[in-house]
């Protein structure tokens, strides 16, 4: 603290009329501000405010109410599994390794499907036939709504999409075209308009668009090549399902 005396000095210091020479060379001296949110006082000091403090995106998504989400996948039971056309059970089956879940288990209140339960979502499989999907997935839909006890719930779909590449992810809404996939027009149906999503994974097309070679294309099962790249596509896949889930 400046004595009374040291006080009385830079009184008078200041009140003389300083020469242009002296004000330039006060002004040379003078601390610049480093920050927009500095304040001059009358007693000549620099107070800094601080800047308020923000949450992140994660911090606050995190306090609001969760979202729990049903994933489903549908494809043919063997001895199908490991074709093209049950591209999404591969990829769901990789999910649950890759977050570490329990293996699936046939559940008789989820439609008899296969089901992988964990801290972030919910793995169901269809055991019916491809064309036939949409009563299996109907009735895990009703039994997860059930026991989501009034937390929000969402519904999404993993089935192999023709018109993109192998190992390709995309996202559309359930409500959107299923084109010639009949397992998607089954859930469609049996669902009758309720809201879901889709997350489709590329197996590509034959050049021919003949219905039979079509068919067999489908039906035929992955080469390795094709299998790596479909499984690969899982984080892409869990990227996808963190944004619908809102994370």
């Amino acid at each position: 603290m400046a004595s009374p005396s040291q006080k009385s000095e830079t009184s008078s210091s200041l009140t003389k009329n300083p020469t242009r020479k002296q004000r330039r060379k006060q002004q040379r001296q003078s601390p610049t501000p480093t920050s927009s949110n500095d304040e001059q006082t009358d007693d000549d000091t620099i107070t800094t405010t601080s800047a308020p403090a923000f949450l992140s995106i994660r911090e606050i998504t995190s306090m609001a109410t969760p979202i729990r989400l049903l994933v489903c996948s549908i494809g043919n039971p063997a001895p199908y599994t490991n074709t093209l056309h049950s591209a999404g059970h591969t990829v769901l089956s990789s999910l649950a390794n890759s977050l570490a879940y329990p293996s699936f288990q046939k559940s008789s209140k989820y439609g008899n499907g296969m089901l992988s339960e964990g801290s972030e979502y919910t793995l169901w499989q269809s055991r019916s036939l491809m064309n036939v999907s949409g009563a299996g997935v109907s009735a895990a839909w009703r039994q997860f709504q059930k026991e989501s006890r009034g937390e929000e719930a969402r519904l999404v779909v993993v089935h192999d999409e023709l018109e993109l590449g192998v190992g390709e992810v995309k996202v559309r809404d359930g409500g959107a075209s299923a084109k010639g996939h009949n397992g998607l027009k089954d859930i469609a149906k049996r669902l009758s308009g309720q809201k879901y999503m889709r997350v489709a994974v590329g197996i590509g097309r034959p050049e021919s668009r003949d219905p039979n070679v079509v068919a067999g294309y489908v039906l035929r099962k992955m080469s390795g090549t094709e299998k790596s790249r479909i499984e690969g596509a899982v984080g892409r896949v869990e990227g996808e399902l963190m944004r619908l889930k809102g994370l």
